[in-house]
């Protein structure tokens, strides 16, 4: 398949003064090679391929995708901001037409955080994905968004953030939960009352190779992609498939992924995880720069790259092949499962214990969605922490109806502040952000 030459945007931010540790997968030299690389195969000596400078995100960015407990400023460090700022400008400059498509080549990542944050966990703090979301939508007015995250691990931030949400698309293809942190995202997880279907989940078995994750491209996300219509295509780029990389089990070369984006064609793509520092990342950056960009990368190769060695058993492939169909026949069931699954219930409440692990907090949540027929559906959270938070969170979605407007008005101004540390008001329709 010959792709059409695009005008492709670059944003760096290597965030070189920000580690969890010197000698954590997620430190300064990460992106250094990727850079090295890029530089060295002259991309950015073609026409078509421009470099951006990442801009500085606001913390009213963070807190249209956010609860963050206390606020903002006590997870998202100047890195944090760059980073997400990086990603916006990737935005922008897709938006407003000065190019195609951008690849924001920035860390820290982001897709481990949920929508309420109490503090690091999966090596993220703030969500840069769902920042750059929320964004664009403030900003151009963009309805329907899919994300399609291929890191390794589960995005269950993102999946969190968006899960009450029937206008956001979230499609993660990842190892198998059973066998990798954070243990989540299995077919099941569908979405909640109001957006079933809006979450579609595609474990793959370890030692997956390129077979297998062309495959559900072809038989389950672009099918999908192409009956949900969104405006807006988002790659939520983890590269910790490869496999070189040194805390996953699965058999993704560059190769593969340049042809997955290929296919894809994802008007943003924001970099996620990916540990292989020198094996990995400067290939699969590089290539995928090149599809994006519509041009040839049938040259891009590791130095060990041996694709008998890394092809996935034919048992895997019968595995695969049939989740797909099972995936499938599940989305194409989503109109008639709200009946069967939430009945007459006016309420619908599911509870959640989560564990940031980067910063050693357990968190107990209470989730409670209005089931709605004519919006996303007014969400309210109860999360105690054992910092010794605990907080209550109204959130009002996007073209949320009057109905879910006057009760979440009632809720919030119900909430006794002697019970609490914090009362939220989040109201993503207008744009409001309010602490009591």
């Amino acid at each position: 398949m010959k792709s059409k030459k695009k005008n492709t945007g670059l944003i760096f931010f290597p965030a070189f003064d920000w580690a969890i540790s010197a000698t954590h997968p997620e430190r300064e030299e990460r992106l250094l090679y990727t850079q090295d690389q890029v530089f060295e195969e002259g991309l950015l000596d073609l026409e078509n391929i421009l470099e951006f400078k990442p801009g500085i995100a606001s913390y009213d960015d963070i807190n249209r995708a956010h609860i963050c407990v206390p606020d903002a400023s006590s997870l998202a460090t100047k890195s944090h901001l760059i980073s997400a700022g990086g990603a916006i400008t990737a935005a922008r400059k897709v938006m407003t037409g000065v190019v195609d498509n951008a690849f924001a080549l920035v860390r820290p990542p982001g897709h481990h955080a949920m929508l309420v944050a109490h503090g690091a966990r999966g090596f993220c703090n703030i969500n840069i994905e769902a920042v750059m979301v929320e964004y664009i939508r403030k900003n151009f007015g963009v309805t329907k968004i899919a994300i399609v995250d291929t890191d390794c691990h589960h995005g269950d931030g993102t999946q969190d953030i968006y899960w009450n949400d029937p206008d956001v698309l979230c499609i993660s293809l990842h190892q198998d939960g059973r066998t990798l942190y954070p243990g989540t995202g299995f077919t099941e997880d569908f979405g909640g009352p109001n957006a079933l279907g809006a979450t579609i989940n595609i474990p793959l078995p370890p030692k997956t190779s390129d077979e297998g994750f062309l495959h559900v491209l072809d038989h389950v996300i672009l099918p999908v992609l192409d009956e949900f219509q969104p405006e807006l295509i988002i790659n939520s780029a983890g590269q910790d498939n490869h496999y070189s990389d040194p805390i996953t089990d699965m058999c993704f070369s560059a190769q593969g992924y340049a042809r997955l984006n290929e296919k894809l064609s994802p008007q943003i793509a924001v970099l996620e995880g990916g540990y292989s520092i020198e094996r990995a990342l400067p290939y699969v950056n590089v290539g995928i720069i090149l599809a994006m960009a519509g041009l040839d990368y049938s040259h891009v190769l590791e130095p060990d790259y041996d694709p008998d060695r890394i092809r996935q058993s034919p048992a895997i492939s019968r595995f695969i092949e049939n989740e797909s169909r099972e995936i499938i026949k599940l989305w194409k069931s989503r109109k008639s499962m709200k009946d069967r699954i939430v009945g007459s219930a006016g309420y619908v409440r599911r509870s959640k214990n989560i564990f940031y692990d980067t910063d050693g907090i357990l968190e107990k949540q209470t989730e409670t969605v209005r089931v709605c027929a004519d919006c996303g559906g007014l969400v309210m959270i109860e999360s105690a922490a054992d910092t010794g938070k605990k907080i209550f969170a109204v959130i009002l979605p996007n073209r949320c109806c009057p109905e879910c407007r006057k009760n979440g008005e009632i809720f919030f101004e119900r909430a006794n502040p002697g019970q609490y540390n914090h009362i939220y008001w989040q109201d993503r329709e207008k744009d409001e952000f309010t602490v009591k």
